[in-house]
């Protein structure tokens, strides 16, 4: 099955995302008959690097269904080993063109590591992989900083892994940075 490109799959986010925002979800591919569909394989057309936040759900600010994007929940959305190799498999498996990664309007965890404390060793590891967007915005608003923390990332899925960087530079795969606004849910790409 062929894939969407990154220009179209980046236009079918945010279509789906102007249904969100209107109250107009269209909840398609969301039964048995797509889950049946999806037991011979999955072929979603975008990935989402998107921050564990149970209020930043990306199926449903998407409006997508069962099978149509490659989601890697983290707290601050942060590229690290583990959501790097997630997002490796689906670029060289899944035939996926976009990957978007998308932080949000008052994330936790970039409000954590702006406080800076102690928060123990595993939160400590986490938020000390968001103080690079802190440091460069030295000051910034908790929203300025999450945007910058999406940017980094982003560029980081290119710095630190051959399979994402050698895609992107065949122009296989485009990488955007993404800002949800969680009041009114509008996503702003390209950020």
């Amino acid at each position: 099955m062929s894939n969407l490109s990154s220009v179209e799959a980046l236009d079918r986010l945010k279509e789906g995302n102007t249904r969100f925002v209107k109250d107009n979800l269209q909840h398609n591919k969301q039964d048995s008959q797509r889950r049946g569909q999806l037991t011979k394989g999955q072929h979603p057309f975008a990935i989402v690097l998107s921050c564990a936040d149970s209020r930043v759900i990306p199926e449903i600010t998407f409006d997508t269904g069962l099978g149509e994007l490659f989601i890697i929940r983290v707290a601050g959305n942060i590229a690290n080993t583990s959501s790097i190799a997630s997002i490796e498999y689906a670029v060289a498996n899944l035939d996926v063109k976009l990957i978007a990664v998308m932080g949000h309007e008052s994330c936790g965890a970039v409000t954590a590591a702006i406080n800076g404390g102690d928060a123990g060793p595993n939160l400590n590891h986490l938020i000390s992989m968001i103080e690079p967007a802190v440091a460069r915005l030295d000051k910034s608003s908790v929203n300025e900083v999450v945007k910058e923390n999406a940017r980094l990332n982003a560029k980081l899925l290119v710095d630190k892994s051959e399979i994402i960087s050698g895609a992107v530079k065949e122009k296989n795969v485009k990488i955007v940075a993404a800002y949800y606004n969680l009041e009114s849910g509008v996503v702003d790409f390209d950020i």
